[in-house]
């Protein structure tokens, strides 16, 4: 009988243990989805405006039938990656703001593309214990920045068979040679040798994307690849007119240059300093022609100067492009960061374009 008692004792124990158990793991079941929305679908990040505002995400944790203690999270990650390798950022209250500079940093470190819109997914994820639970999925556009100088211009290239470059548009093609900027936007200039054969323009090396050709007519432009060739019918120096607002442009012949250098080189502070000529590379398709590509230009100024020596050299205090007069003031560079260098020694005409 003793014996029947002890062993009816441990299977009541026994049973109140495991009920004990199932109390201290009750089961937590979600009431409420979380949720995240956005003021903004389609956001541009601006650089000259580092801490202002980009985004604010609205956002409201899960709910649960038990009194948890909860860890919201953003998590932000490029579309298609199912959030691998996404960046979570702990928040607090809502709205969440994110600054220019925030979002560009968190989106430059996932490998978003620069300059360029990218899809990102956004959701929120609420973190209980070692459970998480996640919240609709939102898709911004956002363009990211490289920082660097500030340069609100639209460049037009020349491309063809005519021009040093060939038809070969790719990005690596040193002989894309810039047109002229002038203060109007959309108007452009080139004087310079042609030879024999087609030229078209386009606005960036490695896409065919923006392009102008000839249209109806002698003198008409046509935007885009339906475009044809303006044709270069006797090879020699011309002088080169383009208005992508009027779809106009003018090729006038003109005299050869008389004047040519051995060496053009770039001097001053923004280059190698005062003392210190970075030689210039000649085109062999014009020798009229100096490219110094991806130079890493300090902030400074610096000028253009014919075989190491002062008494032939150029100047202008103007910023990114314009006409160096001979003996004129030095050019500007505000902000150190890679150019691409281009000189023209018949008009003094120079462009310093960013290498984003």
């Amino acid at each position: 009988m003793k014996h029947f008692f002890k062993i009816f004792t441990i299977a009541v124990l026994g049973i109140l243990v495991a009920s004990c158990k199932d109390e201290d793991q009750a089961i937590m079941n979600e009431t409420g989805q979380s949720k995240i929305t956005s003021d903004k679908a389609t956001i541009v990040l601006d650089k000259a405006h580092l801490d202002d505002a980009a985004v604010n995400f609205t956002w409201a944790k899960s709910t649960f039938d038990l009194s948890v203690v909860s860890a919201p999270k953003i998590e932000i990650g490029l579309k298609g990656s199912n959030f691998k390798d996404a960046k979570s950022l702990d928040v607090v209250t809502s709205p969440y703001s994110m600054t220019n500079k925030q979002l560009n940093t968190l989106l430059l470190s996932l490998g978003a593309t620069p300059n360029e819109a990218n899809q990102v997914e956004v959701r929120l994820r609420t973190v209980v214990g070692t459970a998480s639970f996640y919240s609709n999925v939102i898709t911004l556009a956002v363009t990211p920045y490289i920082l660097g100088p500030i340069y609100n211009y639209t460049d037009l290239y020349l491309i063809g068979d005519a021009t040093a470059g060939g038809w070969d548009n790719s990005a690596t093609n040193a002989k894309l040679y810039p047109l002229q900027k002038a203060a109007t936007a959309g108007v452009y200039s080139y004087t310079g040798y042609f030879a024999v054969g087609g030229v078209k323009f386009i606005q960036t090396p490695g896409s065919w994307d923006n392009q102008y050709g000839l249209g109806a007519s002698a003198g008409s432009l046509l935007a885009g690849g339906g475009s044809s060739n303006i044709s270069i019918a006797t090879a020699g120096y011309y002088k080169l007119t383009v208005d992508v607002n009027a779809l106009k442009y003018t090729l006038t012949s003109i005299s050869d240059p008389t004047t040519s250098y051995t060496v053009v080189s770039m001097i001053g502070s923004a280059s190698a300093g005062w003392d210190t000529d970075v030689d210039m590379e000649k085109s062999t398709f014009d020798p009229h022609v100096w490219v110094k590509k991806k130079i890493a230009l300090s902030s400074g100024e610096f000028k253009f100067r014919a075989n190491h020596d002062w008494g032939t050299n150029w100047g202008v205090a103007k910023e990114f492009f314009g006409v160096a007069d001979l003996g004129g003031g030095n050019i500007p560079v505000s902000e150190s960061f890679n150019y691409d260098v281009y000189f023209n020694d018949i008009t003094g005409e120079f462009s310093v374009i960013p290498v984003f």
